[in-house]
């Protein structure tokens, strides 16, 4: 029983993979690195001292400081260890437009030996959220398809939806959140999309033009999912009256879907 299972599970995977793949281009020819360790579902540690933080996905936290493993964190971080061995412990990339995030860490696609990108594969498991932060977003098109068919599987996180209502928002940190827009305005501060409740999404001045202004106009009154990092504004010190207390910063629109009434 356990071989098949093991057996059925493999086959499962491949047809995520396969699906996944076949919106991704394959990159040509790439100089493998040498992998020291999986940190976690979405980094890994290079032998030659980089880490590297996989761009478009986002796994589930491990617990640190006392705090519980968030649900598949840890099967995450097997399952890229299970690639990355596969692999023989070498894997390509292709660093993003934007090479290093705020804790120093290389950005960059990863690509196994036979040219087959690692994040659609863990998205199509249901082994992490897709996540868009311009400028990386070469891969967005083909991460968010092989993030979908987990969805509609309910496979991994999906399993039981990990969307929250923007009233049940209590902590900082990634969210996959529901809510329905009550206003949209633009000012010096950029453009704000509050959500009925105590959320707000921002679109920082230096990133409006990648947005369309008609277009989430048009979403008042209307049922949106964002996802994202959530900041808790009362943090920064006192909270200004009628100022909704968490804030979600949105870089790229594929961070918005949705818009039903």
């Amino acid at each position: 029983m356990k071989k098949a299972s093991l057996a059925g599970a493999f086959f499962v995977s491949a047809i995520w993979l396969s699906g996944a793949q076949a919106f991704c281009p394959v990159p040509p020819a790439l100089a493998q690195v040498q992998v020291q360790r999986v940190v976690d579902g979405d980094t890994l540690r290079l032998a030659d001292g980089r880490s590297v933080r996989m761009i478009g996905l986002n796994s589930p936290e491990l617990g640190r400081q006392g705090r519980s493993d968030e649900p598949f964190a840890v099967a995450a971080r097997r399952r890229l260890e299970t690639l990355v061995r596969a692999s023989e412990g070498r894997v390509g990339l292709i660093p993003g437009k934007e090479g290093k995030d705020r804790y120093g860490r290389t950005l960059a696609h990863v690509y196994n030996a036979d040219g087959q990108n690692l994040e659609a594969q863990l998205l199509a498991e249901g082994l992490g959220f897709h996540v868009v932060v311009a400028p990386n977003v070469d891969l967005a098109h083909c991460q968010r398809a092989a993030e979908r068919q987990a969805r509609e599987a309910g496979l991994g996180v999906w399993k039981r939806s990990p969307v929250l209502q923007a009233q049940q928002i209590r902590a900082s940190g990634f969210a996959v959140l529901t809510g329905r827009v009550s206003g949209v305005t633009r000012n010096r501060g950029g453009i704000w999309v509050q959500l009925e409740g105590p959320v707000v999404l921002r679109v920082a001045p230096n990133l409006v033009s990648r947005f369309d202004m008609a277009s989430l106009e048009r979403l008042k009154g209307k049922r949106i999912e964002a996802r994202g990092w959530v900041v808790d504004r009362s943090r920064r010190g006192r909270l200004e009256p009628g100022h909704a207390r968490w804030l979600l910063p949105l870089t790229d629109p594929g961070m918005l879907s949705g818009g039903s009434r």
